[in-house]
């Protein structure tokens, strides 16, 4: 009896023991063919292997998009094993209204370039993956080279202090005022140096014709609607702007919306009085981008606000019809009581992000990016395959010109400092024109000052999108310049401004800035 009770325990002992082992063997061959399904999608999509990484950036300039067979797309992937698919907004599409409706239809791309606040939109809801450990492991150029000052910039962006994206650095100063010197020459006049010389120059700009084709057609200065991009017409006053949007600065002793300041209210009198006189475009509130560049590169303008880094296709059309044209980069003319500066944002700009809902496909996003902050592609990054982005001349690489029916490149990186743009300027520039690029840097350098309110989160704005978006600001800074408004109604702007959420936003800046600074 005791021998059967014996036998029969280790009978079910065995039958135990043989269960299990069935039971890891089916684990594992089902891992296993859960892994191979895995790599099996990747293959799929790339046809050899390779993982595919949508890319959605909404703004790419001239050219079409690559195919899985472009020789550029062929080269990233030989060296990452990933195949990037570039992803943009459709035309005719606005792309912040774009990617708001990609992210509410939850058609996410694996990595993408947030506009619009829209970062802060994908943190608040879940909706954007934590960076923190995988950026070390699967990223380390883009870690080690993002300076840390950055990097602590980013973690004031979210409420649990993570790292949700990686964010733009340009350590030098992106925008100049700049001011054709042919034109200056052609009215015998020198640089001006204080407010009233501006003014006395662009009066001879519009009397002079210094363009020389007879029309007196020749617009002093101009900008473009909503009032971007004449940001050197506010500088000189001390307001910090960003392509024609007010940015947080120190005024009157705390960090304060530019908007608001008496700076400002000097500003937009002195840019009323230029529109009343024919100084300033009078279409400037008209002004659609393509529209503006294309008065700029028909010489028509003889003082603007603009990237030199960007210069050289429109260089390239001024000089079709004036062999003399040349630019140079303009001192700011001096204010009396105002102290002047270009305003320089060099850390915390989100340039990429991975949605939560990519999180499977993040290693390989992140291997992607990495390879455009390696500085053993650095070549690669600069000149892309020859034949369609670089020639050989005598030896050299020279970067050929965008165009429309060509396939643009996919860039990724932008960490940008003086080393780097000389580099930049000596690769994308004629030899003849790299000099005059470098000088205007030289200029806006000595200008330039970095913004209390660099790096500053969205988050300050949640709730009130209409302070975010300045719309109000806009609204009264387009009526008053052009006359239907009296300059007195700028303290209206302010009071309606603070009313309207402005004093609670203000509140939440000086508590970050307290926090950073």
């Amino acid at each position: 009896m005791q021998r059967n009770r014996i036998w029969m325990g280790f009978m079910v002992l065995l039958a135990f023991l043989m269960l299990s082992l069935f039971t890891a063997c089916s684990s594992e061959e089902q891992a296993g063919e859960t892994d191979n399904q895995s790599e099996g999608e990747k293959s799929e999509e790339s046809g050899d292997g390779a993982a595919t990484v949508t890319v959605f950036k909404s703004h790419m300039g001239k050219g079409t998009i690559p195919g899985s067979d472009d020789p550029h797309v062929q080269f990233v992937k030989e060296e990452t094993g990933v195949e990037y698919e570039l992803l943009t907004t459709p035309p005719g599409s606005e792309p912040a209204e774009y990617i708001n409706l990609m992210i509410a239809s939850e058609d996410f791309p694996d990595i993408l370039r947030p506009i619009g606040g829209v970062e802060q939109t994908l943190i608040n809801q879940g909706g954007a993956l934590a960076l923190d450990e995988l950026l070390p492991e699967y990223a380390p150029n883009v870690w080690e080279r993002i300076p840390e000052e950055a990097w602590d910039i980013v973690r004031s962006a979210s409420p649990d202090g993570k790292i949700y994206y990686v964010p733009k650095v340009y350590l030098i100063p992106e925008r100049a005022a700049l001011l054709r010197k042919d034109w200056l020459d052609a009215v015998g006049m020198e640089m001006p140096e204080t407010l009233e010389e501006y003014k006395e120059m662009l009066i001879a700009f519009r009397d002079e014709d210094p363009n020389g084709n007879g029309k007196q057609d020749e617009l002093p200065t101009s900008g473009r609607e909503f009032g971007r991009w004449m940001d050197h017409l506010f500088a000189m006053f001390g307001v910090a702007m960003w392509e024609g949007y007010p940015e947080w600065d120190i005024y009157d002793g705390e960090i304060n919306y530019a908007g608001t300041s008496e700076n400002m209210k000097a500003a937009i009198a002195f840019i009323r009085e230029l529109y009343a006189e024919k100084l300033l475009d009078n279409e400037t509130f008209l002004n659609k981008g393509d529209v503006w560049t294309a008065k700029i590169n028909n010489n028509l303008v003889g003082s603007w606000y603009h990237l030199p880094a960007n210069l050289r296709e429109r260089y390239a059309a001024m000089k079709q019809g004036a062999e003399d044209a040349y630019v140079v980069g303009m001192p700011l003319p001096e204010v009396e009581g105002f102290d002047g500066y270009i305003t320089q944002k060099s850390m915390g700009e989100p340039e990429w992000m991975i949605p939560k809902a990519s999180e499977d496909n993040a290693a390989n996003a992140l291997r992607l990016l990495d390879f455009f902050y390696d500085p053993e592609y650095e070549e690669f990054i600069q000149y892309g395959i020859e034949g369609v982005q670089h020639e050989v001349v005598d030896g050299k690489k020279v970067l050929l010109p965008s165009s429309d029916d060509k396939p643009v490149a996919l860039g990724m990186r932008n960490l940008t400092t003086e080393e780097s743009m000389d580099i930049r300027i000596e690769n994308g520039f004629p030899e003849e024109e790299q000099q005059m690029v470098k000088d205007i840097f030289k200029v806006s350098s000595k200008d330039a000052r970095r913004i209390a309110g660099d790096g500053l989160p969205s988050t300050v704005y949640q709730g009130y999108p209409d302070i975010q978006s300045h719309k109000l600001f806009q609204e009264y800074l387009t009526k008053i310049v052009i006359g239907e408004w009296e300059i007195e109604k700028f303290d209206e702007f302010v009071e309606k401004w603070n009313q309207s959420g402005g004093e609670e936003v203000t509140k939440r800046v000086q508590e970050w800035y307290e926090k950073v600074k």
